[in-house]
Formats: structure tokens, sequence, C-alpha cells
């Protein structure tokens, strides 16, 4: 199926989630009216990063008013966004959730929560346990959010399932400057064009921009084709609303052209996969 998405870099405040949501709202507005079909929003769009002890202050459950408006919203366009989600007992989680016709289709919990450099997500949240694809308007998708995307196995999984779209969540720091070029954006973009390439499925990379605790967010937020080429991409350092089309056509030359999905033998996969965990469990 052919279809539109807008990539939403958005720069969110950080603990504000009344002006985050409104942020959102505005800019989705804005994707309808440019007639996407589907808009993506950042890793924790409606609340920000650097959050610490701020998690259960800005966290929601499924049944918030503001999840509530979101669903309203999806009944126009397809969403794609990022907060803190807290569960009936009290479990803390960066979630992403896929808004459909007036109802959430589907919720990605992060499972890799980075404890290095700037990063200290373990302390503050709990950890998803599965990769999921599922169904959507625009076929099979598969959400991942940010570091999920560096274990080779999360987009691996997906494809696997059948998603022949992923969507990446992400809150990036810039970091490390070489002859002018950001290393961040380097690293991830030769991530996202090289998942693509040996997945032949496409990319939708929506990165966020601003400022926290003098961290700055970089976005660069980018579309990457089956081919791994990528075909558009947002500033960086600043918001944008970038919208591409989508078609079907040239998923089905690359999948023709590089059967490499078509060939993969789960059967060798699972059983050496099986053989690593007995040996290193010994």
């Amino acid at each position: 199926m052919d279809f539109s998405v807008a990539l939403l870099q958005i720069k969110p405040k950080l603990g504000r989630v009344a002006d985050n949501l409104a942020l959102i709202q505005e800019q989705v507005e804005q994707a309808i009216a440019q007639k996407a079909d589907l808009a993506v929003l950042p890793e924790l769009a409606l609340t920000g990063y650097f959050l610490k002890d701020l998690v259960p202050e800005v966290a929601l459950p499924l049944d918030s008013p503001e999840i509530a408006i979101l669903k309203e919203l999806s009944q126009r366009i397809s969403i794609a966004v990022g907060f803190v989600e807290v569960t009936a007992d009290f479990q803390f989680y960066n979630s992403a959730a896929w808004f459909e016709d007036g109802a959430l289709k589907h919720l990605h919990r992060k499972v890799y929560l980075p404890t290095y450099g700037l990063f200290d997500e373990q302390r503050y949240l709990g950890r998803g346990d599965r990769f999921r694809a599922f169904d959507t308007k625009f076929g099979r998708v598969g959400l991942l959010v940010c570091e999920d995307m560096w274990h080779l196995s999360a987009p691996y999984l997906l494809a696997m399932d059948g998603a022949t779209t992923l969507v990446c969540l992400s809150s990036s720091p810039g970091r490390g400057v070489d002859e002018q070029t950001l290393g961040t954006a380097t690293a991830w973009r030769n991530l996202t064009t090289s998942t693509a390439r040996f997945l032949t499925c496409r990319v939708v990379y929506v990165n966020r921009v601003g400022y926290e605790d003098g961290v700055g967010f970089w976005g660069g937020s980018h579309l990457v084709a089956p081919s791994g080429e990528v075909v558009a991409a947002a500033p960086e350092f600043e918001p944008a609303i970038l919208q591409v089309s989508l078609t079907d056509a040239e998923l089905r030359r690359e999948r023709i052209s590089s059967p490499l999905v078509r060939d993969e033998n789960l059967c060798i996969t699972l059983r050496e996969l099986s053989r690593i965990d007995q040996e290193r469990s010994c």
C-alpha cells in the first residue's frame, strides 16, 4: 500500500506533559492538513527524556485523559508516540504507542535500557520483554525505541515476524564532532541504512531536538528505503516536519532482487541459539 508519513521532529519540555500534549496535537494537526496518513513522534515525546525522579510524576496509565485525546486524534491519522507508561501495579516503562482508527493498536515497552555514558534509564524504568510486529493500514509494522535498535536481534525479530516497516522512536543526544561531522548522526545513519538493507525493509527514524541539562538532542530524523538509501532527512538541531511518501513498488523490487528475508533459515538460527544458551549456562 502507498501512504504518506510525517516525521514530527519536536522539542519537548522536560516534565511538562500538558505542554507537550498541546505541542503534539498542534504538530499532528499540521500533518493532517498536509494529507499525511501517519504521524511519528520521538521517544518520550510527552515527557522529555532526562526525567530521573520525575518518572512517577509524569507517567500515564493507558486509560488516562491524555491517552484518550491521542486515541480521538487517531481517527483522522495514525500516530506513533513515546511516553512513560504506568501499570496498575505501579511499574513504569519507556513505551511507544501506535494509535489507529480511534484505538490503541499496539504498545511496545523499551527492552534495552541504556546505563552507560549519559544514560541511567534502568534505575528508573522497567524493561519490556518482547518484540512483536503488528498489522496496520500500511502493512505489518515493528516498533523500536532508540537503544532497542542497537541490538541486532531486535529488528531481526520484527522482520522475521513479518514487519516490512520498522519505526524507531529516539531521544538521541548529539556527541562527537569529527571534521564538522556529528559522530552520533553518522553512527545512527550507518545503523538505519544497514538495517534496511539487510532486512530489505523501510526504516522510519524520528529523533527529537532541544536541550535538557545542557545536553543537546541532534534531530536528523530520516527515512530509509529497503535498498538502504536515505530518501529524506530532517535538519539537525531544529524542529521540523518531514513528510515522505512510501510505495510498495520499491519494497517489492528490493525483495525480488535481494530475497534475504525469504531465504533466512529460522530453524538453524533457533538451533544454534539454543546450543549457545546451553553452553553458556553450563
